[in-house]
Protein backbone atom coordinates (compact mmCIF):
# COMPACT_ATOMS: atom_id res chain seq x y z
CA UNK A 1 0.00 0.00 0.00
CA UNK A 2 1.88 3.32 -0.90
CA UNK A 3 2.55 5.81 1.63
CA UNK A 4 0.77 8.80 0.14
CA UNK A 5 3.19 11.22 2.20
CA UNK A 6 1.70 14.99 2.62
CA UNK A 7 3.24 17.90 1.62
CA UNK A 8 4.07 18.71 5.59
CA UNK A 9 5.43 15.60 6.23
CA UNK A 10 7.96 15.43 3.57
CA UNK A 11 8.68 19.31 4.77
CA UNK A 12 9.34 17.77 8.23
CA UNK A 13 11.28 14.83 7.03
CA UNK A 14 13.74 17.33 4.72
CA UNK A 15 13.98 19.04 7.87
CA UNK A 16 15.05 16.45 9.57
CA UNK A 17 17.77 15.17 7.20
CA UNK A 18 19.14 18.57 7.20
CA UNK A 19 19.14 18.68 11.56
CA UNK A 20 22.54 19.46 12.83
CA UNK A 21 21.14 19.75 16.75
CA UNK A 22 19.12 16.29 18.60
CA UNK A 23 16.79 19.10 19.13
CA UNK A 24 16.27 20.03 15.71
CA UNK A 25 15.78 16.19 15.22
CA UNK A 26 13.20 15.39 17.50
CA UNK A 27 11.08 18.77 16.77
CA UNK A 28 10.95 17.23 13.50
CA UNK A 29 10.48 13.72 14.05
CA UNK A 30 7.62 15.03 16.10
CA UNK A 31 6.05 16.73 13.22
CA UNK A 32 6.33 13.87 10.82
CA UNK A 33 4.89 11.93 13.34
CA UNK A 34 1.70 14.05 13.75
CA UNK A 35 1.96 14.33 10.06
CA UNK A 36 2.25 10.93 8.54
CA UNK A 37 -1.52 9.16 7.62
CA UNK A 38 -2.23 6.58 9.21
CA UNK A 39 -2.56 3.52 7.57
CA UNK A 40 -1.39 0.07 7.39
CA UNK A 41 0.71 1.44 4.44
CA UNK A 42 2.85 3.90 7.23
CA UNK A 43 2.80 0.75 9.97
CA UNK A 44 6.42 0.49 9.63
CA UNK A 45 7.35 3.60 9.15
CA UNK A 46 5.34 4.87 12.30
CA UNK A 47 7.08 2.44 14.79
CA UNK A 48 10.53 3.66 12.87
CA UNK A 49 9.59 7.31 13.74
CA UNK A 50 8.34 6.60 17.29
CA UNK A 51 11.49 4.29 18.15
CA UNK A 52 13.83 7.23 16.50
CA UNK A 53 11.78 9.59 18.86
CA UNK A 54 12.76 7.86 21.97
CA UNK A 55 16.21 7.10 20.77
CA UNK A 56 16.78 10.94 20.88
CA UNK A 57 15.04 11.27 23.85
CA UNK A 58 17.37 9.05 25.38
CA UNK A 59 20.61 10.79 24.09
CA UNK A 60 19.15 14.41 25.33
CA UNK A 61 18.67 12.80 28.94
CA UNK A 62 21.94 11.59 28.45
CA UNK A 63 23.63 14.81 27.55
CA UNK A 64 21.41 16.71 30.40
CA UNK A 65 22.91 14.13 33.22
CA UNK A 66 26.17 14.00 31.87
CA UNK A 67 27.05 17.37 30.12
CA UNK A 68 28.61 15.35 27.24
CA UNK A 69 27.35 15.55 23.42
CA UNK A 70 26.34 12.15 22.86
CA UNK A 71 27.02 12.86 19.23
CA UNK A 72 30.68 14.31 19.04
CA UNK A 73 31.48 16.67 16.78
CA UNK A 74 28.95 19.19 14.67
CA UNK A 75 29.24 21.84 12.02
CA UNK A 76 26.67 24.33 12.79
CA UNK A 77 25.12 25.40 9.55
CA UNK A 78 25.84 28.87 8.12
CA UNK A 79 24.92 30.90 5.25
CA UNK A 80 22.31 30.17 2.32
CA UNK A 81 23.54 25.87 2.30
CA UNK A 82 25.64 23.77 3.30
CA UNK A 83 27.85 21.60 0.44
CA UNK A 84 30.09 18.45 1.45
CA UNK A 85 33.28 17.86 -0.14
CA UNK A 86 34.07 13.88 -0.89
CA UNK A 87 36.66 11.69 -2.22
CA UNK A 88 39.32 9.39 -2.07
CA UNK A 89 43.15 10.65 -1.00
CA UNK A 90 44.56 13.75 -3.47
CA UNK A 91 40.98 14.08 -4.99
CA UNK A 92 42.44 17.89 -4.46
CA UNK A 93 39.17 18.42 -2.10
CA UNK A 94 41.68 20.91 -0.09
CA UNK A 95 42.41 22.34 -3.49
CA UNK A 96 39.18 23.21 -4.78
CA UNK A 97 38.08 24.67 -1.06
CA UNK A 98 40.75 27.22 -1.18
CA UNK A 99 40.22 27.80 -4.42
CA UNK A 100 36.79 28.82 -4.30
CA UNK A 101 36.69 30.51 -0.47
CA UNK A 102 38.95 32.72 1.62
CA UNK A 103 39.84 29.76 3.30
CA UNK A 104 43.84 28.38 3.83
CA UNK A 105 43.19 24.72 4.10
CA UNK A 106 46.65 22.71 4.29
CA UNK A 107 47.60 21.26 0.57
CA UNK A 108 49.64 19.19 0.11
CA UNK A 109 50.75 15.81 -2.72
CA UNK A 110 50.15 13.58 0.19
CA UNK A 111 47.47 10.97 1.57
CA UNK A 112 45.08 12.54 4.35
CA UNK A 113 46.50 15.63 4.87
CA UNK A 114 42.92 16.96 5.90
CA UNK A 115 42.81 14.66 9.54
CA UNK A 116 38.76 16.54 10.89
CA UNK A 117 35.78 17.68 9.04
CA UNK A 118 36.46 22.41 8.50
CA UNK A 119 34.13 24.30 6.98
CA UNK A 120 34.77 27.46 4.88
CA UNK A 121 32.28 30.23 3.51
CA UNK A 122 32.25 30.42 -0.51
CA UNK A 123 30.92 33.40 -1.37
CA UNK A 124 28.12 34.34 -4.49
CA UNK A 125 26.52 37.11 -5.15
CA UNK A 126 25.26 38.78 -2.09
CA UNK A 127 25.26 35.62 0.15
CA UNK A 128 27.79 32.69 1.00
CA UNK A 129 27.56 28.90 1.14
CA UNK A 130 29.14 26.82 3.91
CA UNK A 131 31.71 24.09 2.22
CA UNK A 132 32.69 21.38 3.99
CA UNK A 133 36.58 19.79 3.51
CA UNK A 134 36.72 15.84 4.36
CA UNK A 135 38.94 13.38 5.29
CA UNK A 136 39.59 11.05 2.43
CA UNK A 137 37.13 7.86 2.22
CA UNK A 138 38.82 4.70 1.61
CA UNK A 139 37.92 1.07 1.03
CA UNK A 140 39.01 0.57 4.85
CA UNK A 141 38.61 3.95 6.53
CA UNK A 142 35.38 5.88 7.10
CA UNK A 143 35.52 8.88 9.67
CA UNK A 144 32.38 8.08 11.93
CA UNK A 145 31.50 12.00 12.12
CA UNK A 146 31.20 11.90 8.17
CA UNK A 147 27.91 10.25 8.65
CA UNK A 148 26.14 13.02 10.27
CA UNK A 149 28.15 15.69 8.23
CA UNK A 150 27.10 13.82 4.88
CA UNK A 151 23.28 13.65 5.85
CA UNK A 152 22.89 17.03 6.90
CA UNK A 153 24.13 18.80 3.92
CA UNK A 154 22.09 19.94 0.88
CA UNK A 155 24.74 18.87 -1.84
CA UNK A 156 27.83 16.64 -1.66
CA UNK A 157 30.73 16.78 -4.20
CA UNK A 158 32.53 13.51 -5.29
CA UNK A 159 35.34 14.71 -6.62
CA UNK A 160 37.64 12.55 -8.37
CA UNK A 161 41.20 12.55 -9.29
CA UNK A 162 42.26 12.71 -13.11
CA UNK A 163 45.65 13.27 -12.59
CA UNK A 164 46.52 9.43 -11.08
CA UNK A 165 45.61 5.94 -12.72
CA UNK A 166 44.48 5.14 -9.64
CA UNK A 167 41.54 8.03 -9.38
CA UNK A 168 38.61 6.00 -10.96
CA UNK A 169 39.28 2.94 -8.53
CA UNK A 170 39.21 5.18 -5.14
CA UNK A 171 36.06 7.25 -6.91
CA UNK A 172 34.38 3.86 -6.62
CA UNK A 173 35.70 2.67 -2.79
CA UNK A 174 33.60 6.18 -2.17
CA UNK A 175 30.96 4.88 -3.41
CA UNK A 176 30.87 1.12 -2.40
CA UNK A 177 31.77 2.69 1.10
CA UNK A 178 29.13 4.42 1.49
CA UNK A 179 26.70 2.25 -0.30
CA UNK A 180 27.40 -0.66 2.64
CA UNK A 181 25.95 1.95 5.34
CA UNK A 182 22.58 4.46 5.86
CA UNK A 183 24.16 7.58 4.27
CA UNK A 184 24.09 6.86 0.56
CA UNK A 185 25.01 9.61 -2.14
CA UNK A 186 21.68 10.00 -5.00
CA UNK A 187 20.73 12.37 -7.94
CA UNK A 188 18.47 13.84 -5.46
CA UNK A 189 18.41 14.17 -1.94
CA UNK A 190 15.34 11.87 0.06
CA UNK A 191 15.02 9.62 2.95
CA UNK A 192 13.64 5.90 2.13
CA UNK A 193 9.89 5.89 2.86
CA UNK A 194 10.28 2.09 4.61
CA UNK A 195 13.15 3.33 6.64
CA UNK A 196 13.61 6.62 7.87
CA UNK A 197 17.59 6.04 9.03
CA UNK A 198 18.08 5.57 5.13
CA UNK A 199 19.55 8.62 3.94
CA UNK A 200 20.08 9.84 0.18
CA UNK A 201 21.85 13.33 -0.18
CA UNK A 202 22.06 14.82 -3.59
CA UNK A 203 25.70 14.41 -5.37
CA UNK A 204 27.41 16.30 -7.67
CA UNK A 205 30.33 14.53 -10.06
CA UNK A 206 33.63 16.45 -9.79
CA UNK A 207 36.09 15.27 -11.63
CA UNK A 208 39.50 17.36 -10.73
CA UNK A 209 42.91 17.93 -12.31
CA UNK A 210 41.67 17.97 -15.42
CA UNK A 211 44.72 20.21 -16.94
CA UNK A 212 46.96 16.92 -16.41
CA UNK A 213 48.59 14.69 -18.13
CA UNK A 214 46.26 11.99 -19.67
CA UNK A 215 43.05 13.09 -17.80
CA UNK A 216 40.84 13.57 -20.99
CA UNK A 217 41.23 9.52 -21.69
CA UNK A 218 41.02 8.74 -17.63
CA UNK A 219 37.65 11.23 -17.60
CA UNK A 220 36.46 8.83 -20.89
CA UNK A 221 37.78 6.24 -18.42
CA UNK A 222 35.39 7.45 -15.72
CA UNK A 223 32.23 7.17 -17.65
CA UNK A 224 33.12 3.58 -18.67
CA UNK A 225 33.57 1.83 -15.53
CA UNK A 226 31.95 3.89 -12.96
CA UNK A 227 28.89 5.47 -14.76
CA UNK A 228 26.62 7.45 -12.34
CA UNK A 229 23.45 9.50 -12.88
CA UNK A 230 25.16 12.68 -11.04
CA UNK A 231 25.43 16.10 -12.63
CA UNK A 232 29.01 16.56 -13.62
CA UNK A 233 31.39 19.39 -13.43
CA UNK A 234 34.88 18.74 -15.11
CA UNK A 235 37.65 20.94 -13.33
CA UNK A 236 40.86 21.73 -12.54
CA UNK A 237 40.86 23.56 -8.91
CA UNK A 238 44.45 24.25 -9.45
CA UNK A 239 44.08 26.01 -12.36
CA UNK A 240 40.72 27.13 -11.39
CA UNK A 241 39.46 26.16 -14.97
CA UNK A 242 35.23 25.66 -14.33
CA UNK A 243 35.08 26.72 -10.97
CA UNK A 244 32.90 29.51 -11.88
CA UNK A 245 30.08 26.64 -13.44
CA UNK A 246 30.79 25.19 -10.40
CA UNK A 247 30.31 27.61 -7.87
CA UNK A 248 27.14 28.94 -9.75
CA UNK A 249 25.48 25.60 -9.77
CA UNK A 250 26.23 24.74 -6.22
CA UNK A 251 24.33 27.97 -5.13
CA UNK A 252 21.56 26.84 -7.23
CA UNK A 253 21.57 23.65 -5.50
CA UNK A 254 20.75 25.26 -2.38
CA UNK A 255 17.38 26.07 -3.69
CA UNK A 256 16.77 29.23 -1.62
CA UNK A 257 15.48 32.83 -2.46
CA UNK A 258 17.21 35.52 -0.82
CA UNK A 259 15.10 38.54 1.48
CA UNK A 260 15.66 42.12 1.99
CA UNK A 261 14.48 43.88 5.11
CA UNK A 262 13.65 47.16 5.22
CA UNK A 263 12.31 49.24 8.44
CA UNK A 264 9.09 51.01 8.30
CA UNK A 265 10.71 53.76 8.68
CA UNK A 266 13.65 53.51 6.49
CA UNK A 267 13.73 55.20 2.81
CA UNK A 268 15.81 52.24 1.41
CA UNK A 269 16.01 48.26 2.48
CA UNK A 270 18.97 46.68 3.79
CA UNK A 271 21.05 45.60 0.14
CA UNK A 272 24.16 43.96 2.38
CA UNK A 273 22.68 40.84 4.38
CA UNK A 274 19.75 39.18 2.69
CA UNK A 275 17.89 36.48 4.52
CA UNK A 276 18.12 33.18 2.45
CA UNK A 277 14.81 30.95 2.63
CA UNK A 278 14.26 27.09 1.40
CA UNK A 279 12.47 28.18 -2.17
CA UNK A 280 8.80 28.12 -0.89
CA UNK A 281 8.93 29.68 2.19
CA UNK A 282 6.31 32.28 3.60
CA UNK A 283 6.35 35.56 5.21
CA UNK A 284 5.41 34.36 8.30
CA UNK A 285 8.86 32.00 8.15
CA UNK A 286 10.72 34.96 7.23
CA UNK A 287 8.98 36.66 10.13
CA UNK A 288 9.94 34.07 12.78
CA UNK A 289 13.59 34.14 11.02
CA UNK A 290 13.55 38.22 12.14
CA UNK A 291 12.13 37.80 15.75
CA UNK A 292 10.45 35.29 17.36
CA UNK A 293 7.61 37.40 18.76
CA UNK A 294 6.53 38.35 14.76
CA UNK A 295 5.33 34.73 14.50
CA UNK A 296 2.20 35.73 16.54
CA UNK A 297 2.46 40.03 16.38
CA UNK A 298 2.78 40.17 12.32
CA UNK A 299 0.16 42.23 11.36
CA UNK A 300 0.91 42.41 7.65
CA UNK A 301 3.86 43.75 5.46
CA UNK A 302 4.71 45.19 2.58
CA UNK A 303 6.29 43.50 -0.51
CA UNK A 304 8.40 44.98 -3.57
CA UNK A 305 9.15 42.31 -5.92
CA UNK A 306 8.91 40.59 -9.03
CA UNK A 307 5.63 39.23 -8.02
CA UNK A 308 3.69 41.87 -6.45
CA UNK A 309 3.13 45.98 -7.57
CA UNK A 310 5.76 47.91 -5.42
CA UNK A 311 4.39 47.99 -1.89
CA UNK A 312 2.00 45.87 -2.05
CA UNK A 313 0.23 44.46 1.71
CA UNK A 314 0.65 41.01 1.88
CA UNK A 315 -0.14 38.27 4.85
CA UNK A 316 1.69 35.87 6.21
CA UNK A 317 1.23 33.06 3.84
CA UNK A 318 2.19 34.93 0.86
CA UNK A 319 5.45 32.95 -0.95
CA UNK A 320 8.27 34.57 -0.62
CA UNK A 321 10.49 35.40 -4.55
CA UNK A 322 14.35 35.88 -4.78
CA UNK A 323 15.31 39.09 -4.11
CA UNK A 324 11.75 40.52 -2.62
CA UNK A 325 12.12 43.50 -0.14
CA UNK A 326 10.12 43.23 2.49
CA UNK A 327 9.13 45.53 5.60
CA UNK A 328 7.43 43.86 8.66
CA UNK A 329 4.45 45.51 10.34
CA UNK A 330 3.06 44.28 14.20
Amino acid sequence: MPANLTPQYLKAEEAYRRATTLEEELKCLQVMLQEIPKHKGTDHLQADIKAKIAKVKRELAAEKRTGKRTRGFRIPRQGAGTAVLLGGPNAGKSQLIAALTNATPEVAPYPFTTKTPAPAMMPWEDVFVQLIDTPPITSDYLDPLMHGIIRSADLALLLVDLGSDAGIEQCQEVLDRLAATKTRLAATSYLDENDVGLSFTRTFLVPNKIDLPDARQRLELLHELCPLDFPEYVISAQQRIGLEELREAIYRAMDVVRVYSKLPSAKQPDLDRPFTLRRGSTLLELAGMVHKDYLTKLKFARVWGSAVHPGTQVKGDYVLQDKDVVELHM
